[in-house]
């Protein structure tokens, strides 16, 4: 079973409470939980820090997801809290700022990454604020038990991927269709934001399925000129 996790906070230091800033008319987090929401698996959940629970309880049960609340700093701890609550086996990682992430390269890279039974899973080569990681459940659980320090607790997947003795790691080169290492769309400054409601804009013509898919998330950022 994979249980896609996406972590979000409101007290964001470059953007205050970027995840309820509207795009296309609706609070940020909710346009990246609908985007993510087409995405095959079992469960959806989304993982923030229990001062946030209130202002994303609503939207989360409008997008379907899962509220799991848990410590603000110790993103990790967020993320196997979800797991402990829904036992999967993997877990898609995303992050609450990337309403641009590619579906497809979601799905794409857990199924290969479940087939190669790989710890770690993540592309190189996507626009920034596309892409996602595919993490053994397990290996994430053993993370919270080692990991100490505060990166490692506050990214949640750095402790597997620097750590290649202990976890099986697959970092390729994202698909040729899906590269674009110049191109971002997240949102975490002003700037980005401006960028997201030009890129919403011109994506939002397309049907739900389809927005997110790589291949339209990167002609629609060539044709606008961003």
């Amino acid at each position: 079973m994979t249980a896609l996790v996406i972590q979000a906070r409101l007290d964001s230091t470059r953007l205050f409470r970027k995840s309820l800033l509207p795009l296309g008319g609706r609070p940020l987090i909710f346009r990246v939980m609908e985007a993510l929401g087409i995405v095959d698996c079992e469960v959806k959940v989304l993982a923030c820090p229990e001062d946030s629970a209130a202002a994303f309880a609503p939207l989360a049960e409008e997008a379907g997801f899962c509220l799991v609340p848990g410590p603000k700093e110790d993103v990790l701890a967020r993320y196997c809290l979800a797991i402990k609550r829904f036992h999967p086996d993997r877990i898609i990682r995303v992050t609450g700022d990337n309403p641009f992430t590619f579906t497809d390269a979601a799905e794409f890279l857990n199924a290969e990454a479940a087939a190669l039974g790989c710890d770690y899973a993540g592309y190189y080569g996507l626009p920034h604020g596309a892409g996602i990681e595919s993490n053994n459940a397990e290996a994430m659980l053993r993370a919270e038990r080692e990991a100490s320090s505060p990166y490692d607790r506050e990214h949640a997947s750095p402790y597997l991927y620097n750590h290649p003795e202990l976890f099986l790691v697959h970092r390729p080169l994202a698909p040729l269709r899906w590269q674009g290492h110049t191109m971002r769309v997240t949102v975490d400054t002003p700037e980005d934001y401006k960028r997201a409601g030009q890129l919403y804009a011109a994506l939002s013509a397309l049907p739900l399925a389809e927005r997110n898919k790589g291949e339209a998330v990167i002609a629609a950022y060539r044709n606008i000129g961003l």
